[in-house]
């Protein structure tokens, strides 16, 4: 893989725009993987970093390192306290409503292997996300059972940070993010693979809006939109000014 595309770095921290399918880091789970974004961003700037979030695998976009323990110790508590504003993209299935709030708990997803010593009881945890719907596209195909295929364009923006939340409040109010395998729906991720070739999830985190973990100002991390999702997009005659628009957020 070629270097990693870096949208802000100083001398406290580095924030990438993490490719769909690449792990963040080493995991018991893919013992056969070779490249993750750790290692990679470390080798690439030549020092240390420390990963202060995750971001899924088959997720692309924002990804954010600390270059200290220090640093990570301050953007790990921002996280913690669900003071960072993220802006995730998506294509989703169906035309959704305008505009919405998510409110339904989620159970903590347990692995079998990595989180085979957590607890497995625990309660479902409160979990909020707002979507506000930017685009809607109709295609003349026949899937499952409706004579056309319908996807909107989604903003996502999650107010806390459960394991797949994204992933599950949109499957959760019927219309789940295209190319999600687990809470998605198979047709649809079959039709835009075969008639498109859509091979990853349609889901970008955007945008991140932080205090910078030494001087304390607000920034604002931004990537492009992830270019396999614009073909898509343009595919479907999203305008060139809708796709300025995006790049904004």
């Amino acid at each position: 893989m070629t270097d990693l595309s870096i949208i802000y770095q100083d001398e406290y921290m580095v924030a990438i725009n993490k490719p769909a399918g690449l792990l963040v880091h080493r995991s018991m789970l893919d013992k056969h993987e070779t490249e993750f974004a750790m290692q990679m961003v470390r080798d690439q700037i030549g020092q240390h970093v420390f990963p202060v979030h995750r971001l899924d695998r088959p997720t692309s976009g924002v990804l954010v390192f600390a270059l200290s323990v220090e640093v990570a110790r301050s953007l790990n508590e921002q996280f913690a306290t669900q003071t960072i504003d993220k802006t995730y993209l998506a294509i989703v299935r169906g035309h959704t409503p305008e505009k919405g709030e998510i409110n339904y708990a989620l159970k903590e997803k347990l692995d079998k292997i990595a989180d085979k010593l957590a607890k497995q009881d625990k309660p479902a945890q409160d979990a909020f996300s707002y979507y506000t719907r930017l685009a809607t596209f109709e295609l003349p195909f026949a899937v499952g059972r409706y004579a056309t295929a319908r996807y909107s364009l989604v903003k996502l923006m999650p107010k806390t940070g459960r394991k797949h939340q994204l992933r599950r409040h949109m499957g959760h109010i019927n219309h789940p993010i295209v190319g999600d395998t687990t809470h998605g729906d198979g047709k649809h991720n079959a039709f835009v693979r075969q008639q498109f070739g859509l091979n990853q999830l349609a889901l970008t985190c955007k945008s991140m809006q932080m205090h910078h973990p030494v001087s304390g100002k607000i920034i604002k991390l931004t990537c492009e939109f992830d270019k396999n999702l614009v073909t898509i997009l343009e595919k479907w005659q999203l305008s060139l000014h809708q796709l300025q628009q995006i790049n904004q957020l």
